[in-house]
């Protein structure tokens, strides 16, 4: 069974998709979140630090409308606009897990949506 998950505390999309996407009440797919504020919808500044703050502030709040942790993202996709910047979201990234990291690809694009400096998309699966 596939459930549309929305929730207000992650920005809203900004095209014809979804925020995420549950199947079966355990597994999550989470649309690419970029580093939104999502009361006013702008990027907190042009760094590419506090964008990847803000990214997984969004992944925690769809998680938790999803009825999920961090714990439970066992695949992440990361897009750099600037490769040069994988070593600052990387250390923002290992200090949102505890224990196991999740399987995860990281690569450079042209661009991203609004300009974003990164965008990161999840797989959770809930035991």
């Amino acid at each position: 069974m596939k459930k549309v998950i929305s929730t207000a505390t992650a920005p809203a999309a900004i095209g014809p998709y979804s925020q995420a996407i549950l199947i079966n009440g355990n597994m999550l797919y989470a649309s690419g979140q970029l580093g939104l504020d999502p009361k006013t919808g702008n990027f907190p500044s042009a760094d590419v630090t506090e964008q990847t703050e803000q990214v997984f502030r969004n992944i925690r709040a769809i998680l938790a409308e999803a009825g999920m942790e961090m714990k439970h993202i066992v695949k992440t996709t990361c897009f750099l606009a600037d490769m040069a910047d994988f070593a600052a979201m990387n250390q923002v990234y290992e200090k949102q897990f505890e224990g196991d990291f999740p399987a995860r690809s990281a690569v450079a694009v042209k661009t991203l949506p609004k300009n974003g400096l990164v965008e990161i998309e999840i797989v959770a699966i809930k035991d």
